[in-house]
Order: C-alpha cells, then sequence, then structure tokens
C-alpha cells in the first residue's frame, strides 16, 4: 500500500515535535568532529509547498507550525527550530521541511545522510531536493529493511529516525521490532520511532514491547492537541527515543508545556516520561 502522502500534513502539530527533536537531537551530535550516519527509513518528498493542492486541501499546516510561526516565548529549543524553518522562508510562511531537509542543516561534509522513500511520486521529488549533496543518498527500497543492512555504519556513530505512514496496522509492531533487531546489531546508535495516537491501545503495546526487550535507556515525548477519542483521527503523537543525548529530556521538559500552550486546545496535554532508565 502506497497512498500515503505527507504533503497533506506537513507542517500539522505531529510535524512540529517530530522535527523539533530530531533537530536537537542531530544538533548534539555535531558537538563532537567526528562524522555520524543520519538514517531515514520513510523519507518523503524532504520539502514541501504550503500553497499545494494538496497541503490546502487540508490546511493542516494552519494549527502547527503556523500558530507557531507567531511565537513570543523565549524557550531557546523552540526559537531554534522556526529559526531552522524561516531558513526556507523569504518573508510569509511558504515551505515546510520534511525529515530529510531537516537533517540536512546538521549534516557536515564529513557525516552522510540515508534517506529511503518507496512512494513512487515522492521518490523523484526526494531525489531532486537531494541531488546537489554526494553526502546524502536516496534509496528507493523499503526502509525497514534498509536500515538493517546499514547498521553497525563505518562512522560507528548513527541517528535512526523512523517514521512510517501507519497505513498498516502491523507497521506499529514492525517498528519497535525492526528498531530492536537494529539496536541488536547496533546498540550505541540513537533510535527514535515517531508514532500517531489514533487508537491509544497501539501505542500502549509500543512501550510495553520496548519496556519488556531489555534494551536500556528509552525516552518518550508525546503532544496532545485533543484528549484521546474513539473516533477515527489522530489526537496526539510522540517521538520514543533509545540513547537520547543527556540533555534532552531537559530540554523537552520545557518545551512541551509551551507547545500545549501554543498549538493545543484546551483539551491539549503532554508526555515527557523515561520508559527505561540507564
Amino acid at each position: 500500500m502506497l497512498s500515503y502522502r505527507h504533503s497533506f500534513h506537513a507542517g500539522n502539530p505531529a510535524d512540529v515535535i517530530k522535527h523539533l527533536v530530531l533537530a536537537e537531537v542531530l544538533s548534539y551530535m555535531t558537538r563532537k568532529d567526528k562524522p555520524f550516519d543520519y538514517i531515514d527509513t520513510h523519507s518523503g518528498a524532504g520539502l514541501f509547498e504550503l500553497a499545494s493542492s494538496d497541503a490546502q486541501k487540508t490546511q493542516e499546516f494552519e494549527d502547527g507550525i503556523g500558530r507557531l510561526m507567531h511565537y513570543a516565548g523565549s524557550n531557546e529549543a523552540i526559537i531554534r527550530y522556526l529559526d531552522m524553518v524561516k531558513g526556507f522562508n523569504e518573508s510569509a510562511l511558504a515551505y515546510y521541511p520534511g525529515s530529510p531537509k531537516v537533517a540536512e542543516q546538521y549534516l557536515r561534509k564529513q557525516d552522510k545522510g540515508w534517506f529511503f522513500e518507496l512512494h513512487p511520486q515522492d521518490l523523484p521529488i526526494l531525489q531532486k531536493n537531494t541531488a546537489h549533496k554526494r553526502s546524502l543518498r536516496v534509496k528507493g527500497e523499503d526502509g525497514f529493511k534498509g536500515l538493517l543492512g546499514l547498521v553497525p555504519p563505518m562512522s560507528r556513530r548513527a541517528v535512526v529516525l523512523m517514521d512510517p505512514p501507519y497505513e498498516i496496522k502491523t507497521d506499529y509492531q514492525k517498528a519497535v521490532k525492526t528498531i530492536l533487531k537494529a539496536h541488536k546489531s547496533f546498540t550505541s546508535g540513537t533510535y527514535m520511532i515517531w508514532y500517531p495516537v489514533v487508537d491509544r491501545a497501539r501505542i500502549d503495546q509500543m512501550e510495553a514491547e520496548l519496556i519488556a526487550s531489555g534494551v536500556k535507556n528509552i525516552q518518550l515525548f508525546e503532544l496532545a492537541t485533543s484528549a484521546d477519542t474513539e473516533e477515527r483521527g489522530m489526537t496526539a503523537s510522540g517521538m520514543i527515543v533509545i540513547n537520547p543525548p543527556y540533555v534532552l529530556k531537559e530540554t523537552m521538559d520545557s518545551v512541551l508545556p509551551e507547545l500545549v500552550k501554543e498549538l493545543a486546545a484546551d483539551e491539549g496535554a503532554f508526555r515527557s516520561i523515561e520508559l527505561v532508565g540507564e
């Protein structure tokens, strides 16, 4: 099934928390001169025009980055994230970067970026959006399998983002099992799983499987714009991070209340928890 296209959802609240966490993790990795690999298992097109028919059909960005662009607070991580987004726009908000373009802002000449995408429309757009750098490598392959072929990397340092569309319900379990398999081959990598909350029971199961796996040092960051419901639709989303930077939780403890205030109504909420200690 390849019907999902992120162009309908670019810049929504789920993208905000996903890309803010991603940016903080990658920024931390650049504190050392040593090279690292970035592996993006479900990359999408890389950059999204918010005036496109897809984005305008849903206008989800208006409840996410559209609101946050007016942020007048002092949280440094949010300001860094907004400065990164503003770098793709001359004045008014017109473009929103997907994870490949977010990552590119932090990848240096000694680092490598690996991007997997299967959708026949998004793949050539992604290739075009990354063609200017030889260190960015696009593969029209299954990202679940592709990840396992890249770990351990030669650099011995890596950040992985797994962001499947979850069109297929088995993707929830597949994401966890694939990440755990990759971790077994390369225990020191930083692994991130983005997840949508459509059915809370599926997220509870993901958390339980990770806790039972024996893997240490797992944190979870979740932003809810409304209360959980049995009706169809995403109410929240989050990032599960294995081997996070030691500063990440402190950062997100300050970021998430601000995001709730800026992006959520009265039913908004957040979680910033340690699933498993070190």
